[in-house]
Order: C-alpha cells, then sequence, then structure tokens
C-alpha cells in the first residue's frame, strides 16, 4: 500500500533521512492523522514511493518500533500500536517574579545584622576551609568530631549545659533540629505542647509530622508549667526568651517543668534561638543543664552569625543523639563538610564570641532607640533580650491592618495576631531591629510610628 501521509525528504537539512521520516511520522500519530491500529507501507514500498533506499525506511521503523510507536504483526504488516506513548509535556517558561519584599524597609524578627563586607575572622576562616582535603568518604553522620568537642566545649562555657562531645549532634539550624527529633522520637497523634502564641515553624514541624498540637498560655514569664496536661507527649519551649512575647522563664518555673517532665515521662525540646544577646543581667543557663535525659538542647547561628550559613547543633543524651545519627546516616541529611570546617575554624579563632560582644553593643543601641519610639503607642514588652521587641496594642487596634499599610508604605513588620492560634491576647506588632542599617532601621521606625500616630488620632 502506499502511504496517506505527505511524507518529505530534505537532504540537505544535514538531519539524517531516517530520522526525519521517524520525526514526521510521530508528528502523525500525535496530531491524530495517523490512528492506532492503521496499518503503515512496507519498507520496500515506502522506499520506492519515497525515492530512498530501503535502509532508509527500515531504519526509521526500526527507531519507531524501539520507542513503542509501531509493531509488526506476522503475516499481516506492521500497524501504529494500540497505546501511544505518553510525549513529553511541553516545558513552559515560568515567569521568575523579583522578591516582591527585596526592596522594602524590614522589621522582621530573628534576623541578624550582617555587614556589606567580611570581617577578617570570617575571611580567615574559609581560607582555612581552602587549604584543606576534604573527607575521603561521607563524613560522620553526627557531625565533625572536633567541631562536637568544640561545640560541647562552646555550649558548656556559655550556656552552663555539662556535656561531652558524644552529646552534641551538628544540625542545619533549630528547626532541621526539631524536625529530625520528631521524625525519630514521635509518631502520628502523639500531642505536643506549643507556646501560644508562638515560634509558627515549631507549629508547621508539627503539623507536617501529624502530631495533634496542644496550644499552651504564656503569661510575662513565658510557657505556664501548670497549663500542662499529664497526656502531652513532648513540649516545645523558649525559656530563655519566649518567641515572641520575650518572657524569660524563671528558675522555679524551671524546676517545677522539669519535674513535671520526669514524672509524665515528656520530653522537652528547648529552643535557644537568641539567648547570646541579653542586656540587663547574664543569660540564664540552659534549661538541659538541669536534666540531659529529658531534654533536648536546639542552638543555632541563625541569630548569631547568619541564616544563610543554615548550621546548627543539637545537645541531648548520648543514648538520643546516637538514634539521631544512625537515623541520619541511613537518610543522608547532613550539614555539609565545608560549612562545619568553616564553622570549627570560627570557634577556634575565637571569632564566634568576638562576632556575639560586637553584635551585642550594636543591638543594645538599636533597642534603646526602638522602645523609646515606640513606646508612646503601647506597652513594649520583650525588650531585656533578643533581637527584637514586642509592642502590645490597644484591644481594639487592627494589627494585621497596621501591617498591610505599613508594607504599602515600604516597611515589613510582622502582626502579633499571626502567631496566635487558639489562646486569646491583645494585638500588637513583632518588631525586629537587628536587620537593617542603623539609618534604614531608623527610617522604617519613623514610617511605623507615623502610621501608629495616624491611627490613634482617627481614634481619637
Amino acid at each position: 500500500m502506499q502511504s496517506s501521509l505527505p511524507l518529505l525528504i530534505d537532504r540537505g537539512s544535514g538531519v539524517p533521512l531516517h530520522l526525519q521520516l521517524a520525526e514526521q511520522f510521530r508528528a502523525a500519530v500525535v496530531d491524530g492523522r495517523l490512528q492506532a491500529g492503521h496499518r503503515l507501507p512496507s519498507t520496500r514500498d515506502l522506499a520506492r514511493e519515497l525515492a530512498v533506499s530501503r535502509s532508509v525506511t527500515q531504519a526509521a521503523y526500526d527507531q519507531l518500533h524501539a520507542e513503542g510507536w509501531i509493531e509488526g504483526r506476522t503475516g499481516a504488516g506492521t500497524f501504529v500500536t494500540d497505546v501511544v506513548p505518553l510525549q513529553p509535556a511541553v516545558r513552559r517558561r515560568t515567569e521568575h517574579r523579583p522578591d516582591a519584599d527585596a526592596k522594602l524597609l524590614t522589621l522582621r524578627p530573628g534576623i541578624p545584622y550582617i555587614a556589606p563586607t567580611p570581617d577578617p575572622g570570617w575571611r580567615r576562616a574559609w581560607r582555612e576551609v581552602s587549604t584543606q582535603a576534604p573527607p575521603r568518604g561521607y563524613d560522620a553522620a553526627a557531625g565533625l568530631p572536633e567541631l562536637r568537642a568544640a561545640l560541647a566545649s562552646h555550649v558548656a562555657r556559655v550556656r552552663g549545659i555539662a556535656c561531652d562531645p558524644e552529646n552534641v549532634l551538628v544540625t542545619n539550624g533549630t528547626v532541621h533540629g526539631l524536625r529530625l527529633l520528631l521524625a525519630v522520637t514521635r509518631k502520628p497523634g502523639d500531642r505536643i505542647a506549643i507556646e501560644d502564641p508562638g515560634y509558627l515553624n515549631a507549629v508547621a514541624a508539627a503539623h507536617d509530622h501529624r502530631l495533634e498540637i496542644v496550644d499552651v498560655p504564656v503569661d510575662e514569664d513565658g510557657l505556664q508549667v501548670g497549663a500542662l496536661t499529664d497526656d502531652v507527649d513532648a513540649v516545645y519551649v523558649t525559656p530563655s526568651h519566649q518567641y515572641p512575647l520575650g518572657g524569660r522563664l524563671p528558675v522555679a518555673r524551671r524546676n517545677e517543668l522539669v519535674r513535671w517532665a520526669r514524672r509524665t515521662g515528656s520530653l522537652l525540646i528547648e529552643d535557644d534561638y537568641d539567648s547570646e544577646f541579653r542586656y540587663d543581667v547574664a543569660p540564664l543557663p540552659a534549661l538541659a543543664q538541669l536534666d540531659l535525659e529529658r531534654v533536648v538542647h536546639l542552638g543555632t547561628l541563625s541569630k548569631t552569625l547568619s541564616p544563610a550559613l543554615r548550621l546548627g547543633w543539637l545537645v541531648a543524651s548520648e543514648a538520643m543523639v546516637d538514634r539521631l545519627a544512625t537515623f541520619r546516616a541511613n537518610s543522608g541529611d547532613w550539614p555539609a563538610w565545608p560549612m562545619q570546617a568553616a564553622l570549627l575554624a570560627m570557634l577556634r579563632d575565637g571569632y564566634l564570641d568576638r562576632a556575639v560582644r560586637r553584635n551585642r553593643r550594636l543591638y543594645a543601641e538599636r533597642r534603646t532607640h526602638t522602645v523609646a519610639l515606640l513606646s508612646p503607642y503601647g506597652q513594649v514588652i520583650g525588650q531585656d533580650a533578643g533581637l527584637h521587641v514586642t509592642l502590645l496594642l490597644p484591644t481594639t487596634t487592627d494589627d494585621r491592618q497596621i501591617a498591610t499599610a505599613a508594607r504599602a508604605a515600604g516597611v515589613v513588620v510582622a502582626p502579633l495576631s499571626d502567631y496566635r492560634r487558639t489562646v486569646p491576647g491583645p494585638p500588637g506588632l513583632v518588631v525586629g531591629y537587628a536587620t537593617p542599617s542603623t539609618p534604614d532601621l531608623h527610617q522604617a521606625l519613623k514610617t511605623l510610628t507615623n502610621i501608629l500616630s495616624n491611627r490613634a488620632h482617627l481614634r481619637g
């Protein structure tokens, strides 16, 4: 039989003739000109019709047969297959839109100031890494042994946790450590208590692991231990600087929390996210120093050096660290060697300590300025520590509307209502003062206070 298709051969195209034929047959099947079951001409007849050698048509049919477009039936001929292979989806270019907040001034909480040029200590650490050969194989799942030893010494000195290197596991930051811990120790349906208002990423991690979240109220001192019920399996807590209200869990309440955990067998997860920055007295020792069997301590560099490093640590009992390291060895999920080697160099050089001392002075000045400007518009709380303060507003205020107005004026600020779940409380703004340059901070606060002043004037 003759081909019913207008097949064309272009001898000057540079594309082999058999591939030209194969592509035209594919196109005919895709657009419906050839239907499943359609009988094709023999290779000899098609070669004669197109004035090509039979080897060309045979090679085209061989290609189509290999791809599944056609099949040969003994004594009957060659046919288009009943099941036509799925064609690859057309790749469409997606428009990459720039970050909508990139040109806005930010008062987001929890992000440190990053100088536009790196200082000598930072450069020295990376030069040291560049002179080292990487490990011959995969590095240790719990972290570089030398780094674990250095971190054990660090948390003992600055957070009062008496621990050995075997108690330390290097993480990609607080949320990574939390998710790893939940994956290993919790099962769907377990109950986890989380402060309300509280850290949204911790809530998301619990949801993702299908845990039942128990919202626990906080007051000016932090988590209300008396509100915990005995059927809770784990408690996520920010005792050094409650997020976002800023309370500091007193010693008596810390002892009460640990006694409760010992009695119920619950796991305490301590997020020690910005304990380095206190402006009134020295930081309280970490909750984990009371009982490493019941408390897992999460630390991070995101508030001291940079969130982009994606590095932190987890301190727990040796048995817990072994469980977590075994899980990571199977999943291949641990920080890259260059990042760990750089942190080790920074710790040995004293760079981390110097960065904390330098930034503590900077943030103390900014905190004073921020509190002075915000105080006329409400109660400023959480000002003794951290990288943010919280401005409590009159109960009739819509803090989300204020945040929207601020964004329209070029400033990003977080409404306190976004951190609340089921426990009621006043509206407010969570105002970070660390991230922008000092001139940008002053401009952002000026814009925000103008909005607050106008709202107060309208209410009046």
